[in-house]
């Protein structure tokens, strides 16, 4: 992967990053308001900012959202104890809990660890491992379960194919979008 800032005389410094796994060109602004710009290798710098050129009005849209979303619902700071105890809590329940959903969906995975993760809920590697963030301890149980059946769904579909959500959507009784959009109302900043 290659990342570097480039300074947008518009919207300031934006992070580019041409990388093996994206499969198209792709911007997404993060809850601090930063903007990045994937773009996977068979294109090149000139095309990704021609991508984002044409995308200005969404992603000054999606700033504006990011920030009121962020004045509604204000990051909330951890201490280190709280952080000690959320991965005390998450080794402790979040192997059995990932045993069980994936036994009762017939999933395999090859491994599980647990990170201090802020930027995402949880990943899956090409070899079957998946990593989740302590932080799922915040959430209700039913949401943990939709991120522990998310990256397990990614061990069969490592992609957000029709076929991926669509498996998802099997193993959370249709619930797919409603639960997604509840998980958006959660921060980890």
């Amino acid at each position: 992967m290659t990342a570097y800032v480039f300074n947008h005389p518009q919207l300031g410094p934006i992070t580019l990053a041409q990388t093996r796994r994206a499969r198209r060109l792709s911007i997404s602004v993060k809850p601090s308001g930063e903007v990045r710009l994937s773009f996977p290798l068979w294109a090149n710098e000139n095309q990704a900012l021609a991508f984002l050129e044409e995308r200005m009005k969404w992603v000054l849209k999606a700033r504006d959202r990011v920030a009121r979303k962020t004045e509604q619902n204000p990051p909330k700071s951890y201490s280190p104890e709280e952080i000690l105890r959320m991965r005390s809590e998450a080794r402790l329940t979040l192997p059995v809990r990932v045993a069980q959903l994936a036994s009762k969906h017939k999933f395999n995975y090859r491994g599980l660890t647990f990170r201090p993760s802020r930027s995402k809920w949880g990943s899956c590697t090409l070899c079957k491992e998946i990593s989740l963030s302590i932080f799922l301890m915040i959430l209700p149980e039913h949401l943990r379960d939709f991120v522990i059946l998310h990256e397990l769904c990614h061990t069969v579909h490592m992609n957000h194919s029709p076929e991926f959500h669509a498996l998802l959507n099997q193993c959370i009784g249709g619930r797919e979008k409603e639960l997604q959009q509840e998980l958006k109302t959660y921060h980890i900043r």
